[in-house]
């Protein structure tokens, strides 16, 4: 059975503007049916999120969202998993450390470019979640360093040089998806138009996922073009694979162009 759902969402817990109670009291708002909060390697939202789910009337899935080491910007999403499942909790407890750590890197880099902003103001607009891009891209646009957030990214914290001090930090897309799977989750690739793949090499990576368990590709997200849709849904039906979508909502603040969205999903498969 379809649903209008939006399958990628951030809050407090990383780098998103609103809490998990807030985002569900959203998305019961915009008339969603149902949600998946996916916060960037962090399970510490959902289990608030079900809470206001469950009191809202609105079905809210247990997700997140995977960074991996071994292509920029690919991202894995893991849904339906049991939020205390000890294989995930460890590897997000992990990961949050380095996130942690993280911003200290991304301060000395932005040093190396010129740019002096005070960590006391990134951790002002992180609001006591984990430190991400977005706040600092706040920052910097709030001292006049760029114009726009976009310009904070394109400049510099997603350029070649800014993922040099990436590399080696996440863990591999392989192990993402079989510690999602372990949990008893299902596992999609995150905007794969991020990946920059022309589409012969797309194919053969998500064939490689799919070897690992990859059960979904993310073929609807706001910046993909009809082109792309249609690519990733014919890729996504050669390969076997089922479709999620999701606006990847951080707030108003820090992604303005991606509002919360409903597209009209089966959602069955999760729970298979």
């Amino acid at each position: 059975m379809s649903v209008f759902a939006d399958l990628h969402i951030h809050s407090t817990s990383s780098d998103g503007q609103y809490t998990p109670f807030e985002i569900v009291r959203l998305a019961k708002a915009r008339g969603l049916g149902a949600i998946a909060l996916t916060d960037h390697d962090s399970l510490e939202g959902l289990n608030e999120a079900a809470q206001a789910g469950k009191v809202m009337g609105l079905q809210v899935i247990p997700g997140v969202e995977l960074s991996t080491d071994d292509y920029l910007n690919l991202h894995i999403l893991g849904y339906a998993f049991p939020p205390d499942a000890p294989g995930l909790i460890e590897m997000t407890t992990q990961m949050k450390v380095g996130r942690d750590e993280r911003k200290y890197r991304i301060l000395e880099f932005l040093r190396r470019q010129g740019v002096e902003i005070s960590l006391s103001e990134v951790d002002e607009a992180a609001k006591g979640g984990v430190i991400g891009r977005p706040h600092f891209a706040q920052v910097m646009l709030r001292h006049g360093v760029v114009s726009t957030r976009e310009e904070a990214f394109d400049r510099y914290l997603d350029t070649p040089e800014f993922q040099e001090i990436e590399k080696g930090t996440k863990p591999s897309a392989e192990l993402c998806i079989k510690t999602i799977k372990t949990a008893g989750g299902k596992a999609s690739l995150a905007h794969p138009y991020q990946i920059v793949l022309g589409k012969d090499r797309l194919e053969g990576l998500v064939k490689q996922l799919a070897a690992y368990g990859l059960d979904a590709i993310e073929c609807y997200y706001p910046r993909h073009t009809p082109k792309q849709v249609d690519e990733y849904l014919e890729l996504a039906a050669k390969l076997g694979l089922h479709v999620t979508g999701g606006s990847d909502f951080h707030g108003e603040k820090h992604k303005p162009d991606h509002l919360l969205t409903a597209w009209k999903l089966d959602l069955d498969w999760m729970f298979l």
